[in-house]
């Protein structure tokens, strides 16, 4: 039995498809794949920081992180946003833990970029594995939220898409990134299935804006790294992740090969 990761995006949480939980807990339950869950939480960190007038700014999808900020990060990532999800599996029947990078030193980081232009936005460099294993060997569900650590205790705010990715990769299992839109689109239709050298004419030619960006970003990443596909599908959609896991076409999938349908 081998592991996936899902990715869900915080814009999708709110009209998320019940089906979501239900496919997880299948997923343990039926012993198909070991389901690894990490979870964004984007517009409700933009409502708290509006509520407590924090100003906020993105840089190519991902968001500038003052330390105020990342107090606000790791208070709605860590507490309402993985918690919301814990109880959505129990209700659900499902056995879950919640827990963000920190725990465990379960993500280390450090500075994304070295001329901080983000401030605390980190990226993942190692993953302690062994929790995971250890959850899944128990028959718990790990959902993992992406504040990061460093050997000095320091906090990193890890774009979800990219940690979900850093996890894929340490695993080496399929990842699926589940948002509100049916996949990557080209003037207005679902490319379904497209390769890494065509995801990078897409983001050359600013076709792919916006949150999408470190999506595929992630998605070539894991690619380069062994993954061989990662999908981008909706999770408004009934039973999405039975219909990934049971192979059937949907979303977008991208490869090292495979060419998109026109």
């Amino acid at each position: 039995m081998g592991y996936v990761v899902i990715k869900c995006g915080g814009s999708i949480m709110d009209g998320i498809h019940p089906s979501f939980y239900e496919n997880i807990v299948m997923m343990m339950e039926e012993n198909h794949v070991k389901p690894v869950i990490v979870h964004g939480g984007g517009p409700e960190i933009s409502k708290m920081l509006d509520q407590l007038k924090i100003e906020t700014r993105f840089i190519d999808g991902m968001r500038v992180t003052t330390n105020e900020v990342l107090d606000v990060v790791e208070m709605v990532l860590s507490g309402t946003m993985n918690k919301t999800i814990v109880r959505n599996l129990m209700t659900c029947g499902g056995r879950s833990i919640g827990l963000s990078g920190v725990d465990g030193m379960l993500l280390e980081a450090g500075p994304i970029h070295q001329e901080n232009q983000l401030g605390f936005v980190g990226r993942v460099h190692s993953v302690n594995t062994k929790i995971i294993e250890r959850l899944l060997n128990e028959k718990l569900i790990p959902v993992i939220s992406p504040v990061a650590t460093d050997k000095h205790g320091g906090r990193w705010n890890v774009n979800a898409d990219l940690a979900a990715a850093a996890i894929a990769k340490a695993l080496q299992a399929p990842l699926c990134l589940v948002t509100n839109v049916p996949g990557i689109l080209k003037n207005g239709k679902v490319l379904s299935n497209i390769s890494h050298l065509e995801v990078q004419q897409l983001l050359d030619d600013g076709t792919i804006t916006g949150g999408m960006i470190p999506k595929v970003k992630a998605a070539l990443d894991c690619l380069h790294e062994g993954i061989r596909e990662v999908v981008i599908l909706d999770g408004t959609e009934e039973n999405a992740l039975k219909r990934f896991i049971d192979k059937e076409k949907i979303g977008t999938s991208i490869n090292l090969e495979l060419t998109y349908a026109k």
